[in-house]
């Protein structure tokens, strides 16, 4: 895991020799010195660290100094950092997010300290009050080492119940006392005292803007993605060190009957070079096709990338266990992307030992808990036959798809024809049932509702059916088609699928919150659909960077450009006309190969993968039901009130044996109690020093607590 840390302290407690403990994190490179020090932690190429100054004081006293520090995968060259820095010492913070790639600025005015959080919420930033100052990060455990946090048993019920919902989750993060940056925002820092603004323009919802031009929308989309791609491709080629898989750091020699590429595999030692994604899906096949058609860069080592000749490797996964013959037209698609020159495939096999739900307790501790835990054993599996700077397309459906509930805000907007298409679709899939001739109406209803209720009537009428839930003991089952998803997702708060198997006292805590969070200023108003995306895909880029811990392969490099933020500007300059559209995604990256000369595409672009991925957790928790059950003897969620087990335990049982339930939901569960597991067996701390603290976070802390 890769971080940076610094704080800001008073003027009267600023230095080592004035309040402040002596303490530092370990194993750091320190990037600038006190009384606003900063540092970069774990293992940051020495390309991702980039440090730019613009001018000095005449004695290099910090009230003079101004620099920016760049830690990650960033385009802009130092010219271009250092005009971004001018801007925003002049207060337009939106510079320091303008450039490609992907990346965390921190730029120090003075005494004044600015700390960028991205668009979709995969580089997130942390603060927390300490040494009457303010420490941040860019992760939430070293923080809470150093104020030696316990768990926020709140938040975690939050996490269950609705965990799509910023209002039920707030600012919050797994340990008390630490807070989440949101999304789009800035964490602003002067001498100690701490304000949170946000950098992104906001629409009006008095003034109706004007659509924008579909073509040029959807070209600035592709602009955008190859962009990114080339920012990859333009960074230093890294080849990571063989022998480091082998006892004794030293290679044995060649193995009969396993090629080189195998044998990196199975130590876990990526490729040299850039590498891609082929899983037979529309997003990861655009980037690896754009990918191989960037023109060689100068300078680029022979045998490293896709450049000067060299072909892409991409890697797909091959399930044994729970193929399907839609596994298999997925294979079949890569197959034939693959048959481009310019492509070098690998598949990866693998059977039971990389179904969902292996390996549940063998992994890496993350800084925060997601269902990406779940899967981690099969990514790992194919991330390990890739390259050490590997493209995925992760993060496409939630920056491309529409969000159901945007078909309220074209109503809000008076575009009622546009609706015409997608209901019609949603009545397709509804079946020649005799209802389907109702859903157009249906679902019409449910969108003009949510146009006309305001975000406090919803939360309210949220809070109180989670109430209402606790009391009865149950809730509503989750969505079970398309149609019935839509529906459910019209609204502007919804419990989630494990909100089913919580106490009644946790469902009555997240109501209490929501109920809060009602009569909460939020800032400026927005419409339900614009809302409810950025929601869904803030949880998505926060489970996407639990996988990248989770399923970290060292030497590596995961990037997912569809979440840098310049492609998420740009995706969402895309009219909500065209959004919600069926098959808008797969027309939108047909478009952009297109634009960029790729025009032969294999028969099924675009197919969806849910069934696949269904039967997978299926056969997971089938293979795994024993290791699973034992896990649930004696819970900490129930420990901590949240759950009972015996509920969890027969919930478990039923999916196994094929029960119609949420698996989203068990999966949340189960990583949620493998986190917590994880987290209290852990040994030693993030800082040392003579004013380090005395213990870790949630070290020896009860998890049970009262109502």
């Amino acid at each position: 895991m890769r971080w940076l840390v610094g704080w800001s302290c008073t003027a009267s407690g600023a230095g080592s020799g004035g309040g402040v403990p002596a303490v530092h994190p370990v194993g750091a490179q320190l990037l600038w010195e006190e009384p606003d020090p900063l540092w970069a932690v774990g293992d940051w190429r020495p390309d991702e660290v980039r440090v730019v100054h613009a001018e000095a004081g005449p004695s290099g006293s910090s009230a003079f100094v101004t620099r920016l520090a760049v830690l990650g995968r960033c385009g802009a060259a130092d010219d271009q950092l250092r005009a971004g820095l001018l801007a925003a010492r002049g207060g337009a913070l939106r510079h320091l997010t303008a450039w490609p790639g992907s990346y965390t600025a921190v730029a120090q005015v003075g005494r004044r300290i600015t700390v960028a959080g991205d668009l979709a919420g995969a580089r997130p930033v942390f603060h927390t009050a300490w040494a009457g100052g303010t420490a941040f990060a860019t992760a939430a455990l070293p923080l809470a080492d150093l104020v030696e946090a316990q768990l926020d048993v709140g938040y975690l019920a939050a996490l269950l119940a609705c965990p799509d919902s910023p209002e039920a989750l707030g600012d919050g993060t797994p340990y008390a006392g630490v807070r989440r940056v949101p999304p789009g925002h800035a964490l602003v820092v002067r001498a100690g005292a701490r304000d949170i603004t946000g950098y992104e323009p906001t629409a009006s919802l008095a003034v109706a803007a004007p659509e924008a031009d579909a073509q040029q929308a959807v070209e600035g989309v592709r602009d955008a993605l190859v962009e990114a791609v080339r920012t990859r491709f333009a960074a230093p080629r890294h080849a990571p060190d063989f022998a480091a898989g082998f006892p004794g750091g030293r290679d044995p020699g060649p193995v009969p009957g396993m090629g080189p590429a195998f044998r990196r595999a199975a130590r876990g030692v990526p490729a040299p070079g850039i590498g891609a994604d082929l899983s037979g899906g529309s997003a990861s096949a655009t980037l690896a096709l754009l990918a191989a058609g960037l023109p060689g860069l100068p300078g680029t080592p022979p045998g490293h990338g896709a450049g000067a000749g060299e072909r892409l490797l991409v890697v797909t996964f091959n399930d044994l266990v729970a193929g399907g013959r839609t596994r298999e037209s997925e294979l079949e698609r890569a197959r034939a992307l693959a048959a481009d020159p310019r492509l070098r495939h690998i598949v990866v096999a693998a059977a039971e030992e990389a179904l969902p739900y292996a390996d549940l307790m063998s992994g890496p501790l993350t800084d925060e808990p997601g269902p990406a835990l779940v899967t981690a054993e099969r990514h790992r599996r194919r991330l390990a036959a890739g390259s050490a700077d590997h493209l995925t397309g992760h993060g496409a459906r939630q920056v491309l798809d529409a969000h159901p509930a945007r078909l309220a805000d074209l109503l809000m907007g008076r575009r009622r024809r546009h609706l015409l298409r997608p209901v019609t679709a949603l009545a397709r899939a509804a079946g020649p049932a005799a209802q389907s001739a109702v859903v157009p109406f249906t679902v019409y209803r449910a969108a003009r509702r949510l146009a006309r209720t305001s975000s406090r009537e919803g939360l309210e009428e949220a809070a109180a059916r989670l109430l209402a839930s606790g009391v009865s003991g149950t809730v509503n089952d989750a969505p079970a088609g398309a149609v019935d998803a839509s529906l459910a997702a019209l609204t502007w708060c919804r419990p989630g699928p494990a909100a089913r198997w919580l106490t009644g006292e946790a469902l009555a805590e997240v109501s209490v919150r929501l109920q809060a969070a009602a009569v909460r200023p939020s800032g400026p108003p927005r419409r339900p659909g614009e809302q409810r995306a950025a929601a869904a895909l803030g949880r998505y880029a926060a489970d996407h960077r639990v996988l990248e811990q989770a399923a970290e392969i060292r030497g590596q490099r995961l990037h997912a450009p569809f979440l840098d933020n310049q492609v998420v500007r740009a995706c969402r300059a895309l009219p909500e006309a065209l959004r919600v559209q069926p098959g808008a995604r797969a027309a939108v990256l047909r478009a952009v190969l297109h634009g960029s000369g790729i025009h032969d595409l294999p028969t099924g672009w675009g197919a969806t993968s849910h069934a696949a991925h269904a039967a997978a957790v299926r056969a997971g928790l089938r293979a795994y039901a024993a290791p699973l059950a034992q896990l649930f003897d004696a819970p900490l969620l129930a420990d901590a009130g949240l759950v009972e087990a015996r509920v969890v335990r027969g919930a478990l049982q039923a999916a196994a044996e094929g029960g119609d339930l949420p698996l989203d939901g068990l999966a949340e569960i189960v990583s949620l109690e493998a986190w917590l597991r994880r987290l209290l067996a852990r040994r030693g701390t993030c800082w040392t020093g003579a004013g380090a603290p005395r213990q870790r976070a949630v070290a020896g802390g009860v998890v049970r607590r009262s109502l």
